[in-house]
């Protein structure tokens, strides 16, 4: 039996020691990169495009809080051959990109509010979406202010695209296409409630406001599809608006601020004489709901399932993780999930069905 083991032994350090060789040979290296290589670019998730359910792609779940693996806001809706991005926050293309999601196929950007951590990577929606063969500009949705948005970035970003149209030919990348198109939608700003703004291939998106005082205007949407719904709630405290608007959706998306974290916080910067960051954490609990707020406003409104995102502070282990979401199970019993980057509902047509999954860490 020693002898067996010792043979075992010497054997797993004798391969050990071979691919430990074999990596360090130029030919063999090149070989491996190209396989690598070859897998990633026939890898693309076309399922998520395929008609036959309503889907929703968690791209970005943290808030301004820095987080290792979460980027800022962003929810990516798959109806009718095309994705539509709600929020684009910092490192959400990042995400996109590293899913291998189609960027030519992107339908619409919808921007909830104009807060950063929303809009942050716009520029890069843009860019990217029209470097991978989008066909024409880039149709960005908001409440009235979002044409100011987007100029502001057409404006920083003007500098780039005249670099790459020369570089690479107006053929590949035709300038014209590189644009963004800003489109307000002024329903629920100017008090006439909900409006259903675009509707193409099966697909109805409605815009309603929310309340996230002092910003002002600020809207949640909802998109309908064969059948089956979902609502992106944007930022907002408990809203009777949004409980109407999420009516019988099968999935909410709801933002969570964990105000019981956010004092610890302040008192800890307190504590640490840190005047500011305690500022700020006295400030914000007013303007955001909290997880148990969600889930009250989800029992309300009759939803099948919610997913709460955009989460304040970005709870960096397990052990926050059940902080976080402390009392939510007393108000709502299961048909809930914290969401993280990754997180993907598919809602096939034709049934009640939700099918729930995390698409592969990057």
């Amino acid at each position: 039996m020693r002898r067996a083991l010792i043979g075992i032994l010497a054997l797993a350090i004798g391969l050990g020691g071979a691919a430990w060789l074999a990596l360090r040979i130029p030919a063999l290296q090149d070989r491996l990169v190209e396989r690598a290589l070859d897998r990633q670019l026939a890898d693309s998730p076309e399922r998520l495009f395929e008609a036959d359910a309503l889907r929703v792609l968690l791209c970005g779940t943290s808030s301004p809080f820095p987080h290792a693996t979460r980027a800022k806001p962003c929810v990516a809706v798959f109806a009718g051959g095309a994705v539509y991005a709600v929020d684009v926050g910092p490192g959400s293309w990042n995400r996109m990109a590293l899913w291998r999601i189609d960027g030519q196929r992107i339908g619409a950007v919808l921007l909830t509010h104009f807060h950063s951590d929303h809009i942050g990577e716009l520029g890069e929606w843009n860019l990217q979406t029209w470097v991978a063969g989008r066909a024409g500009p880039l149709r960005v949705f908001g409440p009235p202010g979002v044409e100011r948005v987007v100029a502001g970035f057409e404006q920083a970003y003007a500098l780039d695209t005249g670099y790459r149209v020369a570089h690479h030919g107006a053929e590949l990348l035709p300038p014209e296409r590189a644009r963004m198109r800003a489109r307000a939608v002024s329903g629920p700003a100017s008090g006439s409630g909900p409006e259903t703004f675009l509707e193409e291939d099966g697909l109805r998106i409605t815009a309603f406001a929310v309340d996230h005082e002092p910003v002002r205007p600020a809207y949640g949407y909802r998109f309908d599809y064969g059948g089956r719904s979902l609502v992106v709630s944007g930022d907002t405290v408990k809203s009777q608006a949004l409980v109407e608007a999420a009516r019988d959706a099968d999935v909410l998306v709801h933002e969570a601020q964990a105000n019981h974290l956010v004092a610890r916080i302040r008192d800890a910067a307190l504590r640490a004489n840190r005047p500011r960051v305690a500022k700020i954490m006295g400030d914000i609990p007013d303007y955001h709901s909290s997880p148990v707020e969600a889930a009250q406003a989800a029992n309300e409104a009759g939803v099948k399932l919610l997913v709460l995102t955009h989460l304040t502070p970005p709870p960096p282990v397990e052990l926050v993780e059940r902080v976080f979401v402390r009392g939510v199970d007393d108000v709502r019993r299961g048909d809930w999930i914290l969401g993280d980057d990754g997180l993907l509902v598919e809602l096939p047509l034709g049934s009640g069905e939700l099918r729930i999954e995390a698409l592969p860490a990057p």
